[in-house]
């Protein structure tokens, strides 16, 4: 089990170069309280749920949200909505007040019809300059095989364009993944994240485990699992490079052990100043166990220092190559309720930051998936974001934040 620290998580980083070897974060995140909508809420004939994905348009004071319905129940889509954070609450029964739903957008294919069912699974989303960019996980089932995608779509979910996500992601061989001729994304454990570099000029998506033919397993109890970060240029959606992100074992062995478990990189989030370094959100799950079954983490990651592997469609053929660095900001396990109970964690999938509180400061939202079951809720999360002084020698974090703090570059070898 992961040891628990001080619920209003003060953010502290051991970073490399530094005098003394450890410094502070640019910022703490501080817990204000959530929000719960009911699983089978009902929203324009759609039902809402399994929520992947969420982004902030500050110029409209409005989010999105994917869905990751494979237009089982309702065509793929994407849904507007609005949260007022004054409404959110440390209760152990907190609401749904402060989450108005406003609208939603059915996701198109090229030839401008709906998906049919199981012919698609969307999972994250973000917004540039008034159009949306989602990632599909693809599919390895006896179902069918089907090859993850990232695209650009206009407001109205109308097709833009695909980008270029390269042939050894294309899922080729069994379906369980496990054998040595095995290639390509496993199933459900493919592109869940998505976020632009800070200039807007790349675009990063990430499998949430390894490709088939990168590690024998996926992450278990014993071992994590080697995700390939993909860079895009967002102009023309070729490839500029590839990182290794390695995530942790599962948190905990399941009961009975034979029982489904898994940890993966759900998500990733620009941090607004910092070069190449990014929000990395891991998520995992067991069943069987007391609670939720999920353990939460937020980290902080950089692809400073570490290996382009792009010209390799199997690592074990890479060579020596440096992951992308791996700081613990938040185990949300520490989060508590207004009576000090632990927060019940469901399916932890969605990241952004938010509008700037009354207070001046910024905000980080996080949302998850439900599964659409009725054992699982629709959970958002909502924490303030405050500066911490560091060493004045570091440079300054983004004023895109709004936050006086600063940072420094991290670079770790594995």
């Amino acid at each position: 089990m992961h040891t628990r620290t001080d619920p209003r998580i003060l953010v502290a980083l051991g970073l490399l170069g530094l005098a003394g070897g450890t410094s502070a974060a640019p910022f703490q995140l501080n817990y204000l309280g959530q929000n719960i909508v009911p699983t089978g809420t009902q929203f324009q004939g759609t039902t809402v749920g399994g929520l992947s994905g969420i982004d902030f348009d500050a110029a409209n004071n409005r989010f999105f949200a994917i869905a990751d319905d494979r237009s089982a129940l309702n065509p793929a889509r994407f849904y507007t909505l609005s949260l007022d954070l004054s409404q959110f609450n440390r209760n152990v029964t907190p609401g749904n007040a402060g989450v108005t739903f406003t609208a939603f957008t059915p996701i198109l294919r090229p030839d401008g019809s709906t998906f049919p069912t199981n012919t698609v699974d969307p999972e994250s989303l973000r917004l540039r300059n008034g159009q949306l960019f989602w990632a599909n996980e693809g599919q390895r089932s006896a179902a069918g095989f089907q090859d993850p995608t990232v695209r650009e779509m206009n407001a109205d979910g109308s097709f833009v364009r695909d980008f270029d996500v390269p042939a050894h992601y294309n899922p080729v061989g069994t379906v369980g993944a496990l054998n040595p001729a095995d290639a390509g994304i496993r199933n459900n454990l493919a592109f869940e994240s998505l976020t632009f570099g800070n200039d807007g000029e790349i675009l990063y998506t990430a499998t949430e485990n390894s490709l088939a033919q990168d590690d024998p397993l996926p992450a278990t109890v014993l071992n994590g699992s080697e995700n390939r970060v993909l860079a895009f240029d967002a102009g023309n959606g070729t490839v500029l490079a590839e990182y290794v992100y390695l995530t942790d074992p599962v948190a905990d062995m399941p009961i009975p052990v034979t029982n489904f478990a898994t940890n993966g990189l759900v998500e990733l989030l620009n941090v607004p100043g910092l070069t190449d370094t990014f929000l990395a959100v891991e998520r995992s799950f067991s069943a069987g166990i007391p609670g939720t079954g999920n353990d939460i983490w937020l980290y902080l990651t950089s692809t400073a220092g570490a290996t382009d592997v792009q010209a390799f469609t199997d690592l074990d053929n890479a060579g020596a190559y440096t992951r992308m660095s791996k700081e613990l900001l938040l185990d949300l396990s520490d989060l508590r309720n207004i009576d000090n109970t632990p927060v019940a964690l469901d399916n932890i999938e969605g990241i952004t930051w938010g509008p700037t509180l009354s207070n001046g400061q910024a905000s980080l939202i996080l949302v998850s998936d439900n599964n659409f079951s009725g054992t699982q809720f629709t959970q958002f999360l909502a924490f303030s974001v405050t500066p911490v002084p560091v060493p004045a020698a570091l440079p300054l974090l983004a004023s895109a934040l709004g936050l006086a703090g600063i940072f420094g570059r991290r670079v770790r070898q594995d």
